[in-house]
């Protein structure tokens, strides 16, 4: 993943704008345009807007994350969500309010696309934020939040967990399995159904989603009824062929996932599977809910994403593993900018409201 480096909000403008008028162009055009962007590797085609953004990106990158302090890589990570997020989706509320987690107060936010209905309580998803458990927070995946609140029908609940090296693992599995288990005691107040809640994050929030869906499934529950993993980290024990295969230029970077795999578990053990989710044993994959994973062609994850659908299936978990061929890691924060996210973006919003309205 390249940085751009903080700059004033002018720029920022600017480059929203080139990307803007790229992924309005008809996708012919697209190619042109985007022409001399690396667009094939592994017998995969990089959808055109991708090949935009990469050069964009590369363009404007600054020094390398894995170089950087946490604080600056916060900061750039920050930068980057605004670059690529789009008009804002209108809420008929939006609410941060702090609820108790295991080592204090822990912020969350609450999105509903419709005011309540005491008639007929929606469903819920606790959405956990990707960002290597370093980077990320409640903004820059407050425009994911906003779109699955619209689009799968349901009220989102964002978890602002601990991020290390400040607070390593395992910080922040405690403070995600502990909001989920809040928004099932809370059902009721928060106006949502408790037997239809789910848990959903992307890269790291979907190794801590499934890392709770394991853990509340050992302790008996309350566990969550549908469990959404987009290119989620699952093996941080060893590196599947993908990193090899998409090792640097197409934004998450085997380097960088490094310097996040350190930062957050540094000397613990990568074959614990609260860590590493695919290491569980089958008996206990057996007991988690029904899960949807999403990978993404071009991205060091895509094969340890995968190896973990296989495994759930093969515990006889209701599984569905969705692969987008010429997306890139990240591509759930750009929903907004280019046809072929946008496709995948609706596919992630079905599969959720279709799981949560089958959900007991």
């Amino acid at each position: 993943m390249t940085a751009i480096p903080a700059a004033a909000g002018l720029v920022y403008g600017a480059l929203r704008g080139v990307v803007t008028a790229f992924v309005a162009l008809p996708p012919r055009l697209q190619d042109i345009v985007a022409a001399g962007q690396p667009g094939s590797l592994d017998g995969l085609e990089l959808a055109p807007e991708v090949r935009l953004a990469l050069a964009v990106l590369n363009r404007f990158a600054g020094a390398p994350m894995e170089t950087l302090e946490p604080a600056a890589a916060r900061r750039q990570i920050a930068s980057e969500a605004r670059l690529f997020a789009g008009a804002e989706i209108t809420m008929a509320a939006v609410e941060n309010r702090s609820i108790a987690g295991p080592a204090g107060s822990l912020p969350v936010r609450i999105y509903r696309a419709h005011a309540p209905d005491a008639t007929r309580p929606e469903p819920l998803v606790v959405y956990l934020h990707g960002g290597g458990w370093v980077t990320g927070d409640l903004d820059t995946h407050d425009p994911v939040c906003r779109y699955l609140a619209r689009e799968a029908r349901c009220v989102v609940m964002a978890v602002d967990y601990r991020l290390a090296p400040e607070h390593p693992f395992p910080a922040a599995l405690d403070d995600a399995v502990a909001a989920f288990r809040w928004a099932v005691a809370n059902a009721a107040s928060l106006g949502v159904d408790a037997s239809r809640i789910a848990v959903a994050g992307d890269s790291a929030g979907g190794n801590l989603s499934a890392a709770v869906a394991q853990a509340t499934a050992a302790d008996g529950g309350p566990a969550p009824a549908l469990q959404v993993l987009i290119y989620p980290v699952t093996d941080l024990s060893t590196k599947h062929a993908s990193y090899r295969t998409f090792a640097d230029g197409y934004f998450l970077t085997e380097a960088q996932m490094d310097w996040y795999r350190s930062h957050y578990i540094g000397d613990a053990d990568g074959s614990d599977p609260r860590v590493s989710p695919l290491l569980a044993a089958a008996d206990d994959l057996a007991a988690v809910a029904p899960a949807y994973v999403t990978t993404a062609g071009f991205d060091v994850l895509r094969d340890e994403g995968e190896a973990y659908a296989r495994a759930l299936e093969a515990a006889g978990v209701a599984t569905t593993l969705v692969r987008h061929d010429g997306l890139i890691h990240g591509w759930v924060n750009a929903i907004a900018l280019g046809h072929t996210p946008a496709r995948a973006g609706a596919q992630l919003a079905a599969a959720v409201r279709e799981g949560l309205a089958a959900a007991p």
